[in-house]
């Protein structure tokens, strides 16, 4: 089922500038498939780590809708947006994929993006655009254009143009129909620009580290070898030879197993030891700069040499702070600027994404921290109850405070002594 075509116009005669690209161009070359430039990144297990870590910590964190009133900030009664976002964003994807689905697009292309598709409801008075559901555009597919002389409409306006790859159809959307995720690196504030960009050599150097390992361990982690023979043998015989050695000696199967060698030929092992290269070192600080490009901490893709129970637990704070605060920002503003009408923002409602889950400490911990708030006066009962997934409770609903707490204006003054029923 195609939800775009189904929904929207097909724009037919879209006119784009073409990129030229001569025989040198890295363009041409990927657009040929033999450029030098690995495609499947993913396949680098410390990129790969740092892109399920983001995607799974955003998909973790519930969407919560909230008004800030004169008396301070309150949840709010939901609305069409976030009953869709809470439940189900369109029927194919609950909430935990759709957000981790928009991560991962956003890390791995630099911008993720989301099609708003709005429906026309009728009242007594005229009609409205109501949310109907929200569809993840893949990244690679859609386009972004900056019309600054007005040829689709209002002159200065984004517009996002998406090509159906199973149909070939392109749409067109406006701005306000499209939530736009970027990564914190860009220069014009419209599109982010691909940490596997930055890092590209990086990552190609961890891509033939480890297809270096796979083809020592398939060859039974021996090295090259040098044989030596007397006479010349034309390359067809060569090759021969060559196949019965690697048949004897290559494979797992073959490890510890006795390597015929024929009269007048010599066998001589290549030892080249890791250790020697500093292999696994330049592997490990290879992965370190990775992670750090994404904002990983080292406990998060299992290095645990300069880590405690307590380092753990700081450096996931530090991961919040550092990392994910600004993400979850950026998710916010774009989700409460594009799903919201104006007077709902005038009226000050906003969303805002539950943290406080990957800030989890351990039960103990927790029960004394709500405990505290408890007794002195900065949570209810029943908020407290709340965040333990427990019922409210009769009488929990009022402030507690301990009633020996006296202002710091009055202390002392229950020692005067005097007989004044006002003091």
């Amino acid at each position: 089922m195609n939800v775009f075509s189904k929904a929207i116009k097909t724009i037919k005669n879209v006119i784009t500038p073409t990129p030229t690209a001569n025989m040198q161009s890295e363009d041409l070359l990927e657009w040929l498939g033999i450029s030098k430039t690995p495609k499947r990144l993913v396949s680098e297990v410390t990129y790969f780590t740092c892109l399920k870590m983001l995607s799974e910590t955003l998909g973790k964190m519930p969407l919560k809708f909230y008004q800030d009133t004169n008396d301070g900030i309150k949840k709010a009664e939901s609305n069409t947006a976030h009953k869709l976002l809470k439940l189900r964003p369109n029927p194919f994807m609950t909430p935990s994929i759709f957000w981790s689905t928009v991560e991962q697009n956003r890390n791995h292309y630099g911008n993720a993006f989301v099609w708003i598709r709005r429906k026309l409801t009728l009242y007594k008075y005229g009609g409205d655009y109501e949310i109907q559901d929200m569809w993840i555009m893949p990244s690679e597919s859609v386009r972004v254009i900056l019309d600054d002389e007005g040829y689709f409409g209002d002159k200065g306006q984004i517009y996002y143009f998406y090509t159906d790859k199973y149909s070939g159809q392109t749409y067109t959307f406006r701005n306000n129909d499209v939530m736009h995720f970027k990564t914190s690196y860009s220069f014009d504030g419209i599109m982010g620009a691909p940490v596997r960009d930055i890092l590209k050599t990086t990552l190609e150097g961890g891509l033939e580290s480890q297809n270096f390992m796979n083809n020592l361990y398939k060859s039974g982690l021996t090295a090259k070898a040098v044989l030596e023979y007397t006479g010349d043998l034309k390359e067809p015989a060569k090759k021969k030879l060559i196949a019965g050695f690697e048949a004897f000696a290559n494979g797992s199967e073959n490890s510890g197993k006795i390597i015929p060698v024929p009269l007048g030929m010599k066998l001589t092992p290549l030892n080249i030891k890791l250790t020697d290269s500093q292999f696994f070192e330049l592997k490990k600080f290879s992965a370190l700069q990775i992670a750090g490009a994404f904002g990983i901490k080292p406990n998060q893709i299992n290095n645990y040499e300069k880590s405690s129970y307590t380092n753990s637990e700081m450096q996931q704070l530090s991961f919040y702070v550092d990392t994910e605060l600004f993400t979850l920002k950026q998710y916010e503003e774009e989700i409460t600027y594009k799903l919201l009408e104006k007077w709902e923002t005038d009226e000050g409602f906003f969303f805002k994404f539950n943290e406080k889950v990957i800030l989890r400490t351990d039960s103990k911990t927790q029960m004394e921290t709500l405990a505290s708030g408890v007794n002195n006066g900065i949570y209810k009962i029943d908020e407290a109850r709340e965040i333990l997934n427990l019922p409210k409770a009769e009488g929990g609903d009022i402030i507690m405070v301990n009633g020996n707490y006296i202002p710091a204006t009055m202390v002392g003054k229950q020692y005067s002594g005097g007989d004044n029923k006002n003091e």
